[in-house]
């Protein structure tokens, strides 16, 4: 298993080839498990040279969870958050105004899978289990309890074990410390191809993800605090800009371009799973940035249905993102 470390400073090595252009806007982002599909587009982005292009320097704050991603904002550490989008709907009903920009993702990109050595075929037979998620409160938290309730079974029928993003969730579940794990591609994809995972549930493609969440639903943004949006809006549109031009490249990229651009650090030591994680997930990646009101809704009614959540307390969605950035970069790179 490739190690996950990841610089600050970038998400890869710069290029030497491309000529550095004069950078006009600085931006912190912080970002879970920046080696994994989540982040693909960012990834292109910063190796396309996008970023350089629309004359932004990003720091890179990789986050072990998406709650520790988000607590990373709410504290002023990161400026900007990649992000799962379901965690805007916390941030409202806090009093905390936080909007996405721009989509990255239009399903979840997550999966459920339990360790072979158990004789477990069903979510149902999950009961009394230990669960490994990157953290309470993340996306991979969230999605278990959404296979547990549309099973049959309540979220405390299970043990749910913080296992963070990196490579040591891997040996958590070769060590029996957990039973079943949801996470990430192309950890998820890898343990499934070894035979070391028995899938339950996967939320990768469009027509899983609806039949799992009752519909379409918004994946990983890029959010920031809506007065930053407002204080920074050329930041904002490059940052946008650099996300498009990465989804329309992704449109047509074949899996030797997919080879030549990620760098090698990034296929968990086995290119063949990476490509193979990669052709899972291709559908799932936004085409051109752009929110679906009809996605925010059902995100939010499936993250309403979640246990715990404040009863009554609904929050504006139409707050919850803009397309006007979007909207302007789908137009300049024809995506």
């Amino acid at each position: 298993m490739g190690a996950l470390a990841v610089s600050r400073t970038a998400l890869a090595a710069p290029d030497p080839s491309r000529s550095e252009q004069r950078t006009n806007h600085r931006v912190s982002i912080a970002l879970v498990a920046p080696h994994s599909l989540h982040q693909l587009p960012l990834t292109l982005a910063d190796r396309l040279g996008y970023f350089r292009q629309a004359g932004i320097s990003v720091e890179w704050l990789p986050q072990e969870s998406g709650a520790k991603a988000l607590a990373s904002a709410v504290q002023g550490q990161a400026q900007v958050v990649s992000g799962a989008f379901e965690h805007l709907f916390g941030l409202q009903q806090k009093g905390l105004g936080y909007q996405a920009f721009v989509q990255l993702a239009r399903t979840p990109q997550l999966s459920l899978g339990v360790s072979t050595r158990l004789n477990v075929r069903s979510v149902m037979a999950l009961k009394g289990t230990r669960v490994g998620v990157t953290a309470l409160q993340s996306s991979t938290h969230f999605m278990v309890c959404h296979w547990l309730m549309q099973n049959g079974l309540l979220p405390e029928d299970v043990v749910f074990v913080e296992v963070g993003s990196s490579a040591s969730v891997v040996d958590a579940l070769r060590s029996g410390a957990i039973d079943a794990l949801c996470h990430s591609d192309p950890i998820m994809y890898g343990l499934e191809q070894r035979n070391e995972i028995r899938l339950l549930g996967e939320a990768r493609t469009l027509v899983a993800s609806r039949k799992l969440m009752g519909g379409p639903v918004s994946g990983t943004s890029l959010w920031a605090r809506s007065d930053y949006l407002q204080k920074q809006p050329e930041l904002t549109q490059a940052l946008s800009d650099a996300v498009v031009h990465a989804l329309k490249w992704l449109q047509t990229a074949g899996l030797t371009d997919i080879l030549k651009t990620v760098p090698s650090t990034h296929w968990e030591g086995d290119r063949a799973i990476y490509l193979g994680a990669f052709e899972k997930l291709r559908e799932s990646f936004a085409l051109d940035g752009l929110f679906s009101a009809e996605a925010v809704t059902n995100a939010w009614h499936a993250y309403n249905r979640l246990p715990d959540r404040q009863v009554g307390v609904r929050p504006v969605l139409t707050s919850s993102y803009t397309n006007s950035f979007a909207v302007k970069s789908k137009t300049r790179f024809a995506a």
